[in-house]
């Protein structure tokens, strides 16, 4: 389960995993960059104990909190125009440590849940806005009858619904999954464009059997496209991730976002600072020496949603070391998507009525 019961977040390797660890640490040793590459992201940590004062349990808050046709909508959460998000259970293959949903619950969806979801977004409140919908979990892989049903629904009670996008990592911890039933649902799915969003962190995860999983679903699927999670200690280097975006290309996986690891309970150990994956990105942009078509946006998951660093961004530092970041949100615009968004008390606007909101940041 991607969630914890009395707020521990257990250990969870596959046996994939597992077997891919032995190899690697016989290859390369336990002290190696390889073989700390997948260690890290999914061996518990006693620094997970150790508590930091700014770290949360949510990296934002976004539930609609809204009633629909008499029901409740559960699982569902929005902060942007045009996409809504589902997440029709909690089960993973593999509990990695980074986790940005490890402090939530554990819950699943049932039928009732998922067709009032898609009777929503088919609904005359919001279908002249919503056109796409992101299914995240947990990993909605380890569910393919649950993501058969949503796919159904969708095309039958939201037609406005244009692209279907699925977060798994399911490729790289039990490829085996990646079958014919799961590539029979994607087919299943058009004329709806589905696109696989994947967070691949280290070459170290590309493994053969890992890369025939994409190769197959790359046949099926619309896109693939990654969101590299940037962790102390695994791919904290230029050289690391040249490689790993080198390989994406030739996989015809689509970079997409380079996301700082967010500041979540225990989490700490994970993380560099900032200004770190504001260098790295300035050296894989700016050098000549990363590919052109590889190159991903550096992005930090707020209290408010995701953003892209940019010049400015950061427009104030105080003395706990964090950031004050400059977005062009908008509290109307949160409202009018979702009104039982509430302006988080990291958040303020400032003279333009654009918000900023603070960031932790550690220091390397």
């Amino acid at each position: 389960m991607a969630g914890a019961k009395d707020f521990i977040f257990k250990e969870r390797i596959t046996t994939y995993i597992n077997q891919e660890l032995s190899e690697v640490e016989k290859k390369y040793g336990k002290d190696s960059r390889h073989y700390q590459a997948l260690a890290l992201q999914y061996i518990k940590s006693p620094l997970e104990n150790v508590l930091g004062e700014n770290e949360r349990m949510r990296h934002y808050e976004s539930e609609m909190h809204l009633m629909f046709e008499g029901k409740e909508l559960k699982g569902v959460e929005r902060l942007y125009e045009r996409t809504i998000l589902i997440e029709p259970s909690s089960v993973c293959a593999a509990h990695c440590r980074w986790c940005l949903r490890g402090q939530y619950p554990v819950f699943s969806l049932r039928e009732e849940d998922i067709i009032n979801f898609a009777m929503y977004c088919g609904s005359a409140e919001v279908k002249n806005e919503l056109k796409e919908i992101l299914i995240t979990g947990g990993d909605p892989f380890m569910v393919p009858q649950r993501l058969k049903l949503i796919i159904e629904q969708i095309k039958q009670y939201a037609p406005n619904i244009e692209i279907i996008r699925i977060g798994t990592r399911v490729p790289i911890q039990d490829p085996d999954r990646v079958n014919d039933e799961l590539l029979d649902i994607f087919e299943s799915a058009k004329p709806l464009k589905v696109e696989i969003a994947t967070h691949i962190n280290h070459p170290v995860e590309l493994t053969a059997k890992a890369r025939e999983a994409y190769k197959k679903l790359y046949n099926v699927v619309f896109k693939i496209y990654d969101q590299t999670v940037l962790l102390k200690g695994v791919n904290d280097d230029y050289e690391t991730l040249n490689e790993l975006y080198d390989q994406f290309r030739y996989l015809g996986i689509e970079a997409h976002y380079l996301f700082h690891c967010i500041p979540m309970r225990g989490m700490n150990h994970h993380r560099t600072s900032v200004e770190k994956g504001l260098k790295l990105i300035r050296q894989m942009t700016s050098s000549g020496g990363f590919s052109g078509r590889a190159k991903p946006l550096f992005t930090l998951m707020t209290d408010l949603g995701k953003i892209t660093m940019f010049e400015g961004a950061i427009v104030d530092r105080n003395k706990n070391n964090e950031l004050l970041i400059q977005t062009n949100y908008k509290i109307g615009t949160f409202k009018k998507r979702n009104p039982s968004w509430k302006l988080p008390t990291t958040a303020m606007e400032d003279e333009n009525g654009y918000l900023r909101v603070w960031y932790p940041n550690v220091e390397d």
